[in-house]
Order: C-alpha cells, then sequence, then structure tokens
C-alpha cells in the first residue's frame, strides 16, 4: 500500500487538515470511483474509469448548490459548465473520466438522475449533467471506449466518506510529471468551523518542472506525451456565493503552480468549487426569495479560505503522486510511482 505524503513526515501548509485530510471531510461529500484495467491482444490495453463527486447525501438536483467554475487553459472538454456559470448552481453529480468518454458518462449520469427525478420532462424540461476529463491515451487504448453507461450509474451509487486515491476511477490511466498520477484528495479547516476540500484527478507535468522532488531522468519519448491536463473540484461549508466561489476557485491555480506545473499549450486545467453550507431548491413558490446569509468579502474567513484551497490543492496533487502505484500501459510502457526517497530533502 502506497503512502499519502503527510505519511512520508511531510507537511504542506500551515493550516490544519480535517479529519481524514479529504475533500469528504467537508460534511456530506461523497466520492466514488469505478477502475477498468484490462489487457487486451496486440499491446492494448484499458487502463481507465469513472470518478463522481456527490455535493451532498441528498437529491441534488431538487437541492442544488451554488458554484461557480475557473478555467485556467482551456484545452480540455467538459460539459456543464456554461450553465454554471450562467445560473450559479450544480444540480448532478460532478462526473470525471477520460477525454473520449465524456459523452457516455454524461448520458449515464444523465439517466440515472432522471430515474430519481420524475418531474424532469414533465413540469422540468431542463437537467445540466457536469462533466470533466482528462486524456489518458499514453497507458490507455482510448480507441477502445470501454466505459458504458452503467459505469457512471455505479460510481454515484459507490460513492461514499472513504476516497481511494492514485491509479484508480478517472485517475486510472494518468500520468503526472512523467510519473504515475490520478486521484489524489486533501482538506483544510479555516475558521468558524468551516472546511474546504479538493480533489483532484492530475495528468500533467514534465519531470524537471517538478518542484517536490530531485530531477530524475526518463527514457520517454516526449514526443508521445500530451501536454496534460488536471480537474480540480473544490468544496466547501462555508456560506458564499456563486461570486465568491469563483475568487476561490481562481486560487486553486495556486496550489498547481507551486508543485511546478507551467501550463503547458495543450493543458486542460478547470477548476470546479462549490458549497453545500446551503442549497437552493428546485421548486420555489412565489416570486422572491429568501437572502442568505453570507462571508464578507473582506472577512478572515474568506482569506483563510484563499489560503485552504491553495494548500489543499497543493497537498492533493502530492497525494495522487505518492498513492499512485506503478502502472503499465499499451504498447509495454510502463508509469513508475514515484520514488519516495526523491522527496528526501524535505524529510530531513
Amino acid at each position: 500500500m502506497r503512502n499519502r505524503i503527510r505519511e512520508l513526515g511531510i507537511t504542506v501548509g500551515s493550516f490544519p487538515t480535517g479529519k481524514r485530510n479529504m475533500i469528504t471531510d467537508v460534511p456530506g461529500v461523497q466520492v466514488g470511483n469505478v477502475t477498468l484495467k484490462e489487457d487486451l491482444p496486440n499491446e492494448e490495453c484499458i487502463r481507465t474509469g469513472v470518478t463522481a463527486i456527490l455535493p451532498h447525501t441528498g437529491n441534488v438536483f431538487q437541492d442544488k448548490v451554488p458554484a461557480a467554475s475557473f478555467v485556467l487553459n482551456g484545452f480540455g472538454k467538459t460539459t456543464g459548465l456554461i450553465q454554471v456559470e450562467e445560473l450559479g448552481v450544480i444540480e448532478s453529480p460532478i462526473m470525471l473520466t477520460n477525454t473520449f468518454n465524456v459523452g457516455t458518462v454524461l448520458q449515464g449520469t444523465h439517466n440515472y438522475i432522471l430515474e430519481n427525478n420524475s418531474d424532469i420532462g414533465d413540469q422540468t424540461g431542463s437537467l445540466n449533467v457536469v462533466v470533466g476529463e482528462c486524456n489518458d491515451m499514453y497507458l490507455n487504448s482510448v480507441k477502445k471506449v470501454p466505459i458504458r453507461e452503467e459505469h457512471a450509474r455505479k460510481a454515484i451509487t459507490n460513492a461514499s466518506s472513504e476516497v481511494e486515491e492514485g491509479a484508480v476511477g478517472a485517475g486510472t490511466g494518468m500520468m503526472c510529471y512523467q510519473y504515475k498520477g490520478g486521484v489524489g484528495t486533501a482538506s483544510r479547516l479555516v475558521r468558524d468551523n468551516y472546511t474546504i476540500g479538493v480533489l483532484v484527478v492530475s495528468n500533467f507535468g514534465r519531470r524537471e518542472e517538478f518542484e517536490w522532488g530531485h530531477y530524475q531522468p526518463t527514457k520517454m519519448n516526449d514526443e508521445e506525451v500530451p501536454d496534460g491536463s488536471i480537474m480540480m473540484v473544490v468544496a466547501t461549508d462555508a456560506p458564499v456565493t456563486d461570486r465568491q466561489l469563483k475568487r476561490i476557485a481562481k486560487r486553486a491555480p495556486v496550489g498547481l503552480a507551486r508543485t511546478g506545473s507551467r501550463v503547458h499549450h495543450g493543458s486542460g486545467d478547470i477548476v470546479i468549487a462549490f458549497t453545500n453550507g446551503y442549497t437552493i431548491p428546485h421548486n420555489v413558490k412565489g416570486e422572491y426569495q429568501a437572502k442568505q446569509v453570507h462571508i464578507r468579502d473582506d472577512s478572515k474567513i474568506m482569506n483563510e479560505l484563499f489560503q485552504g484551497v491553495a494548500e489543499a490543492t497543493e497537498e492533493a496533487i502530492l497525494n495522487s503522486l505518492t498513492k499512485a502505484e506503478t502502472t503499465s500501459g499499451r504498447k509495454g510502457r510502463v508509469l513508475e510511482g514515484i520514488p519516495y526517497d526523491s522527496f528526501k530533502a524535505f524529510t530531513d
């Protein structure tokens, strides 16, 4: 069993973590993974999967969460973010997968929500499913498109407060700094007992860019390695608006940069942020809605949320590396789990 970064004696940042040091420290948030691994003839391999993040334990379509997104570099294929930007809410689980399976995961999630909300298509004519992706073509035979609609459903129904990390779910075939990457998560506690948590799917960077380890050359042909991407999902229970969530989302790339990312031309670096500190009911009678009390922009809490998301993003990326096992893939390729001795300078 591979270790998380703190189990190597390394502390990231100064704020305390939640009990699990995971995005699920935000009460009600759950995460599920479906991992697909199969060796096929002619050096083809399936190394991919689906990850689902549930904003709360209820019906997210009926009780939507305030949300925002931030695109640092837009070489990505997401669904649903236009409506999130327009209306400031998320009404589905947040689904993550590989580039070629966004449509399938969207449809599977769409059907799952339809089955649990009989008013859609009758009293309600719209449903907005959020799906994000990274490209796992280095290890995974992406043209085989093995993910099916039932895998999206299973990721949702598998969701719990315990999060698998490393080469699992949407992170199964991903690469980070030319080591094995994947799913990673972390959390921070801020004043007034609020929590902010981050989950990433890391799939970016060159070996020489990594700021946390001693440079170790790789035998990879760099021309075969795509620029990569990272999906960053931020959750909190603090009572903030969708506009404030946009501000919080913009601080996640601070943590990304601390690990060494240069945000390459072909990289999709995307943040999706939400709060479940309050929900917005789907069915509201009348023309007016009661105003929610929110944190002030100039409060100390906001500054701590900014710091907390930067720290948690950095640590989540490191956990995605240290938890990922060495993984083989298509064309005989192998991605090495990051050697722990490369962190020695940070543990002395």
